[in-house]
């Protein structure tokens, strides 16, 4: 699908994320305030006007340059610095903390593009240096300091977007993808209007769900400017990585970009007005769970365990990180409670244990919002991409899907 190369993790960032920069950067005294922390070392004869305009130069086509992760300016990051000229030669420092190194070979490629596009410059050095220590980032830092290790800049809301509720588990292989597509098609047949994203990036399966595999959703505008269509189906609007990719295409990314594409599916999409935006993340307690955390208030996360105590286990952990984050914990929600046979519909099969839900709930002070079974209805609904709770509105699981719709406005204002 050529569309993922449009609409992808560009290596400059993306300017949408930049909105919240400090103006004051943009003043008429900014190049004296560059030529104070970048001083020129100049070999040449050049007169001292020419050399302060050779290094404005240079600074110019350096301040393009983005931390892919944050969409920050390298030269504000402090990632390049000592820039000098030196007759037909510029030179600088760069100088990228642990978590960045795997972007070192893109800004030196960019960098070198960049000067020695400038008239006179013939060459480019790079020095290694150490990096700056890390500081919390000034009011007014973008979107995106998340993941980096610095403080929490402010969270921003989704334009039309009135809340956003996470479906987070500690683990994979709990039904937490099916939790969150039925979820949304349960919201949205109780009449509210629903988007999904699907931030497990490793394992987009939500187009496969909602039966849209095969389409590619629209992108407007270019560059940094462009903006992504959702995809509709089953009553919601629904963008996902899988939309993005081949089928069978891996997503091979460190931290940074994930970070990134979450972002982008947040605030370069066209959500129009939604009642709620479900967001799926993916499994455990990493990038894209502080990344989300961070960038958007959202009106709470609810936790998919299983029954058995290695579930739970891990869903603990989960859920004590949005805790220190912050972030409201609606419930938690036990999956494949008890297994219903298709012949044997009055018959309960606990497979995976009993009262893990319950017991995490109790223990965490939190509610148990819903036990959902396990019935042949979800695996066909999910495989067919209709899920069961419009595809068997008559089964168990749809009536419990529809319960615990009904019960999140509770959750949210208790």
């Amino acid at each position: 699908m050529g569309v993922a190369h449009t609409f992808s993790v560009r290596p400059s960032g993306t300017q949408v994320f930049e909105r919240v920069r400090d103006r004051q950067r943009q003043s008429a005294g900014i190049q004296t305030a560059r030529a104070d922390a970048f001083r020129i070392r100049s070999t040449s004869d050049r007169s001292m006007a020419s050399a302060d305009q050779a290094l404005t130069q240079a600074l110019a086509a350096l301040e393009p340059l983005k931390d892919a992760g944050t969409g920050r300016g390298l030269l504000e990051l402090q990632w390049i610095q000592q820039v000098r000229v030196q007759n037909n030669r510029v030179v600088f420092q760069l100088a990228l903390p642990g978590y960045a190194s795997s972007q070192r070979d893109r800004i030196a490629a960019d960098a070198r593009g960049a000067l020695l596009q400038l008239s006179g410059i013939e060459d480019v050095q790079i020095e290694l240096a150490q990096a700056p220590a890390q500081s919390a980032p000034q009011s007014g830092a973008p979107i995106g300091a998340a993941g980096h290790g610095a403080g929490a800049p402010e969270r921003q809301p989704i334009p039309g977007v009135k809340q956003v509720i996470a479906i987070s588990s500690g683990k994979g292989g709990v039904g937490k993808s099916t939790v969150a597509v039925n979820l949304a098609c349960a919201l949205a047949a109780s009449g509210l209007k629903v988007g999904l994203l699907d931030a497990d990036i490793y394992g987009p399966n939500a187009p496969t769900m909602l039966g849209v595999a095969d389409q590619t959703p629209q992108v407007r505008g270019s560059g940094n400017a462009q903006v992504l269509t959702p995809i509709e189906s089953c009553g919601i609007a629904m963008v996902s990585m899988g939309l993005l990719i081949d089928a069978d295409q891996p997503v091979i990314w460190r931290g940074p970009m994930l970070n990134g594409i979450i972002r982008q599916f947040l605030y370069q999409v066209e959500w129009g007005e939604r009642d709620v935006l479900v967001v799926d993340l993916p499994p455990g307690t990493g990038d894209a769970q502080l990344s989300l955390a961070q960038a958007v208030p959202m009106a709470g996360v609810v936790i998919v365990t299983t029954p058995q105590t290695v579930s739970l286990q891990d869903a603990r952990r989960g859920l004590a990180m949005f805790q220190q984050l912050d972030v409201p914990v609606l419930g938690v929600v036990e999956n494949m409670t008890a297994f219903i046979p298709p012949d044997a519909p009055e018959k309960r099969y606990e497979l995976f244990g009993r009262g893990g839900g319950e017991q995490l709930a109790r223990e965490t002070g939190v509610p148990l919002l819903a036990q959902l079974p396990m019935e042949l209805a979800v695996v066909q609904g999910g495989d067919a991409g209709r899920p069961a709770v419009l595809s068997a509105p008559e089964s168990a699981t749809a009536a419990a899907f529809q319960a615990l719709a009904a019960r999140l406005p509770a959750a949210l204002t208790r």
